[in-house]
């Protein structure tokens, strides 16, 4: 009869909370076994950095540990006690930088929409195109606005290539307003990279397609007559 494993807890000394992994430090000793946010319950708060949760190691078909099974310690939570692992954090920007930030994103904005009203023989949009940036836009706020409330909150996030597609098709202008307004994603800057990307990308192609020249280039594609 095999023996029944062992529960073991263990400190949450790493962890990335975007990318949902990181490794447990054993209390009693011994090396740090991976963890996957997959091991965790969904019914279960997401786990944060130096929380202490009961697991059971197991081997991976290539001989590698990985905690499986795991429960939060509720009693000796990050809520309730400081991490052992402190990092340094940067200072928080001032209250004149946030609202600088917020005033360049609605002067943005409000830049775009105005030049997607333009009217002349070298730049013609339908208004349902107006309208389409509008609505998702708006959609891609909500968006960022329920990720930020679930990274406060421990609960479980909006995946990234989620928030960029939505900028990508049209979104960015809600994106960059909910970007400052709510102090969200900024600090990433890998992510900010890819959407300063796919900012780049839908302007192009809206240009593209609104002018003489995109007109011109489509029509070669598709072999206008």
């Amino acid at each position: 009869m095999t023996p029944p494993l062992a529960t073991l807890t263990g400190e949450l000394t790493r962890w990335d909370d975007e990318r949902g992994f990181g490794f447990l430090t054993p209390l009693g000793g011994g090396a740090d076994v991976f963890l996957h946010i997959s091991a965790v319950p969904r019914s279960a708060a997401r786990p944060k950095l130096g929380d202490l949760l009961n697991f059971i190691v197991e081997l991976t078909e290539e001989g590698k540990r990985r905690a499986t099974r795991v429960e939060l310690v509720q009693t000796t939570s990050t809520a309730r006690r400081p991490p052992r692992v402190q990092r340094q954090r940067s200072a928080p920007r001032s209250s004149s930088a946030r609202v600088f930030g917020v005033l360049v994103a609605l002067a943005v904005a409000a830049l775009f929409f105005t030049a997607l009203f333009v009217r002349d023989d070298r730049w013609t949009l339908p208004t349902w195109v107006v309208l389409y940036y509008l609505a998702t836009s708006i959609l891609c706020f909500i968006f960022y606005a329920v990720d930020k409330s679930a990274a406060i909150g421990g609960r479980w996030r909006t995946p990234e290539s989620t928030l960029l597609g939505l900028g990508l098709i049209g979104g960015w202008p809600g994106a960059f307003l909910a970007q400052q307004l709510l102090r969200h994603k900024l600090r990433k800057r890998s992510f900010m990279r890819v959407f300063i990307g796919t900012v780049l990308a839908n302007i192009a192609v809206l240009v593209l397609l609104a002018t003489p020249l995109g007109e011109a280039v489509v029509c070669t594609m598709m072999v206008c007559g």
